[in-house]
């Protein structure tokens, strides 16, 4: 099962394994409010800023975080047999996670926003990789 909350929303038992989806830890969130800390599934910087300054409307920021997510590393460019295709096998293996026990994606938006890339997260990861 995968669920979505807020890093600031209280720890509960049903969350099962607690993973920070944000670049950034956030000013006084204690490492104990969270089992993982997932910086690479977070947006890019300006990819955030551009969304919360208005200059991308939420349909743009799902594309381009979408985009992100499965974009190519380089640190596999010359390898024959090995292509890193971004997070696709990271997604994988939460998405197999999440079929035995609970997941639940944090980041630093309130627990009722809408328009929050863990909602887009847990959208990916129920669809097929």
């Amino acid at each position: 099962m995968i669920k979505t909350k807020s890093i600031s929303t209280k720890a509960e038992k049903s969350d099962g394994l607690r993973i920070l989806a944000s670049r950034f830890r956030g000013h006084g969130v204690p490492a104990s409010a969270y089992d993982v800390w997932m910086p690479n599934l977070g947006p890019t910087e300006a990819l955030l800023r551009g969304f919360k300054a208005g200059k991308i409307d939420w349909p743009e920021f799902s594309r381009r975080y979408r985009i992100e997510l499965f974009a190519d590393s380089t640190i596999d460019r010359h390898n024959r047999t090995i292509k890193n295709h971004g997070q696709k096998f990271t997604l994988r293996l939460l998405q197999r996670m999440a079929k035995d026990e609970t997941i639940t994606f944090m980041c630093q938006c309130a627990e009722t926003e809408p328009y929050c890339h863990r909602h887009l997260l847990a959208k990916i990861l129920h669809s097929r990789i």
